[in-house]
Order: structure tokens, then sequence, then C-alpha cells
């Protein structure tokens, strides 16, 4: 009996060790598959559910075009992460533990993206940002690169572009402080405007908000009596077009400039004539198409969406096809392989610009500066690193 019972144990165990085997190499990508699967990772509900919705649109418009490649059929997995970096985790984990995709897009919102930093990087699953641009996003990380530029080049552009076209010599800063990406670019715009005036009391007042506010009235009302000459409010689209609202109601003239997250439809909507003259950094512009690649993709998304693209669907479209070279050029779906293949990227003709990735996974790229014109996104300038 004694012997029956250690048998039924031993064979017990070895079932328990193969289930637990079985499960580990579950939880990765498929190899030998005749998928290659490609996790979207945005957010699709919450907060930034618009600039997700702009990524979208364009990974779903570079799926259409190019469906497959070395023979094998391209399938989006779609994961909202839900504006929100506690969803963003649980997201991105279940893309590599139960989806086992290959590669990952996404995601609109910094701390979303870094919400998913360990996660692809322990799963060895490369994942490419559309624009996401705070530094942390790629920092100390193998396999997290972006097809945008990062902040601290984004933060200097609008810098200089204060202190020398609109001849700032003292700015006021409103930052969403539940958003990395605004916390980090408002941080490089003071160091460089700083630099510029020489003064290192230029920036004469900060005001924080929260991520989903609605009444700035306290912020603007004391940034109004330090009587800065630019105000610079990078932040959500939403929050952003309500402070210039309520910067126009208070009386406020001054210029108000910001960032990339501000080229939504929802910020005209809300903003209306309000926020006609403001000027804030971008990725790309449709009035100044850079590749043959951003003719295509201008004629196919107007056709599709019968809309004008924002840059955020250039950049997202740009993130699939760069995924689809690396697997070309791997002649793998092996998500290490893709990985090392995306890190290789060098002068890859992109609808929103020729992207080589630098040795920290970072785009190297030119910034647009776009202006609100008859209630409309109107192309300004062009930036180049080595301009600025």
């Amino acid at each position: 009996m004694k012997k029956k019972i250690s048998l039924l144990l031993a064979v017990a165990m070895v079932t328990t060790f193969t289930l637990a085997g079985c499960s580990k190499s579950d939880t990765k990508a498929n190899i030998d598959s005749d998928v290659i699967k490609i996790g979207v990772f945005e957010p699709m509900t919450g907060a930034n559910a618009a600039g997700g919705q702009l990524e979208v649109e364009g990974v779903k418009l570079a799926n259409k075009l190019y469906p497959t490649v070395n023979g094998k059929k391209v399938e989006l997995v779609f994961a909202d992460n839900k504006s929100d970096k506690v969803e963003a985790a649980s997201a991105a984990s279940n893309l590599v533990e139960q989806e086992h995709v290959n590669a990952i897009i996404g995601s609109w919102g910094s701390g979303n993206s870094m919400a998913a930093g360990d996660i692809v990087q322990d799963a060895k699953v490369p994942a490419v940002a559309a624009s996401a641009t705070n530094p942390l996003v790629t920092a100390g990380n193998d396999y997290y690169f972006r097809v945008c530029f990062i902040d601290p080049f984004q933060g200097t552009v609008m810098a200089k572009y204060a202190a020398n076209k609109l001849q700032a010599k003292k700015v006021a800063l409103l930052q969403e402080v539940s958003s990395d990406y605004s916390v980090g670019i408002c941080k490089f715009f003071t160091d460089e405007f700083v630099k510029l005036t020489g003064d290192k009391d230029s920036i004469i007042a900060k005001a924080n908000y929260n991520t989903g506010d609605q009444d700035f009235t306290a912020q603007l009302t004391n940034i109004k009596s330090s009587n800065p000459d630019v105000i610079f409010a990078p932040g959500n689209f939403t929050e952003g077009a309500m402070i210039i609202k309520q910067a126009r109601q208070l009386g406020i003239t001054t210029p108000i400039i910001g960032g990339d997250t501000w080229e939504t439809p929802e910020f005209l909507d809300i903003g209306k004539e309000d926020v006609e003259g403001t000027v804030f950094s971008t990725f790309f512009a449709s009035e100044t198409p850079i590749t043959n690649e951003s003719k295509v993709f201008l004629d196919e998304y107007r056709k599709e969406y019968n809309k004008e693209p924002a840059a955020v669907s250039a950049l997202s479209y740009d993130a699939y096809l760069v995924i689809l070279d690396a697997v070309k050029r791997a002649n793998s779906i092996d998500p290490i392989k893709i990985r090392d293949e995306i890190a290789r990227t060098k002068n890859f003709p992109g609808a929103a610009g020729v992207i080589t990735i630098d040795q920290n996974n970072n785009a190297v790229k030119d910034a647009v500066l776009k202006v609100v014109k008859d209630g409309k996104f109107t192309y300004l300038d062009t930036i180049k690193p080595e301009e600025n």
C-alpha cells in the first residue's frame, strides 16, 4: 500500500512539474507559427483615449496595406491600457503571457509605456512606442524602442521658439503633474530657457494640475499676476484646451505654447476660437511629405478615414513598418531576433520621416512646429536636430 501511495505521489509530482513547464513555455511567442502577432497597446478608453485612437488608426491602416511579411500573415491583437498605469501593466502582461505576441506597438502616453517597460524586458518581447517622448521609456531597456524624438529635443525646440521667435524673457509653466510626459518636458524646457536667457530666475511662475481637473482659475490667476511673456503648458489635449479657454476668459492674452499631445481633434473642439494662434511642437505635417511612404500614407489615410492625419497616426504606421522590416531582415518571428534587427534600423523611409535608431533605442528625427489657424492645425516650421 505504501509503495502504491509513493508511486502515485511520484506520478503526481512529475505531472505537476510537466504542467508547470508547459505553462512557462506557453508565455512565449510561437516562433514556428504561420502568423506573426503584433500587440497594439493603447489607451482606447479613459483620459487619453483620443490619442490612443489616432495611433490605432495608423496601425490598422499599415496592417491593411502591408498584411503579410515573409509569407506570414500579420495579426493585430489590441489591448486597452485604459489611460492608467496599473491597467497598462496588466494589458502588457496579457499581451505577452496570454496572447503570446511577437512584438508590441505603443503606447500613447509616456507613463503608460513606462509601466510596461519591465514586462516587455523580462519577457524579451520588443516594443516600439510611436509617440512616447519621455527619455525614461527606453532608458536602460534593451527591448523598448521608439520612432519619435525625445523630450530633451522637444523641450529645447519650444524654449528656443519662446526665446528667439517670441522674444520672451520671462516664462510661466503650467504642468500636468500626474503626467510623466508633462513634468519631463517642462524640466527640459526650463533648462534650455534658463541657458538661453542667462537668467536663473527667468521661470517666474510654476503651477501644477492633475489629469481630469476642470477648473484652473487659481493657477491662472497666480500666473496672470506674475505677468509672463509666454506660458508653456504641455499636457493632455482636454486639459490643455480648457486651460487656454479659461485663461482667455480671465483676460490673459499672453501667448500659450505646448507640446505634441495637443494635436487631436478634441483640442480644437473644446478650445474653439480661444486656441487660435497657439503653437506647439509635433512630429509630422501633411503639408510637407518627406518620403515616398509619406505620400502613400497620406493618400491612403485620407481615403480610409476621410480626414487629415494627426502626426501620431503617421508614427504608429511607422512603428508597424519598422517591426515588419525587422522581421524581414531577421527572416524570423523570434522576438529576440526581431529586437536585434529593430536596434539595427538605419535610414528607414517611414511616413513621418527617415528613421535611424540610435544606441539608446531612440529615433533621430526632426521636430515640426504647428499653429492653430482658422480652426485647423497648420504647418509653421521644421526644426532639425543639428539646428537645435
